[in-house]
């Protein structure tokens, strides 16, 4: 299996898993009155699978962005660093006549 697959994988496990915690955090605090509203409903196991899949693609994104955004190349120059770059803002002359009322740059 590539690298990059396996670690989507270990990612994707580790936001689900994100996503159990934070929904068994919200019933049992009792955020909004959520367990109440959950365990009273004959539906409400389809609003807790919900809340865990829905949070868990979130979570899972990003766990994989986090995970790809700290790969580093070790070869070269770092990307989006300016060292060696040697810009200089300089000025340039602008002339502009009246044609009409209105200025206009040339």
């Amino acid at each position: 299996m590539p690298a990059l697959v396996r670690l989507y994988i270990r990612n994707v496990i580790a936001g689900f898993v994100l996503s159990a915690i934070f929904v068994g955090a919200l019933l049992w605090l009792n955020v909004a009155n959520l367990w109440h509203l959950i365990s009273t409903s004959p539906q409400g196991w389809i609003a807790v699978l919900m809340l865990f899949v829905f949070n868990g693609i979130v979570f899972a994104g990003v766990q994989f962005a986090i995970a790809i955004m700290r790969m580093e190349r070790k070869e070269g120059s770092g990307g989006g660093k300016l060292s060696g770059v040697g810009h200089r803002a300089e000025p340039v002359p602008v002339v502009a006549t009246v044609t009409n009322g209105r200025r206009r740059p040339q």
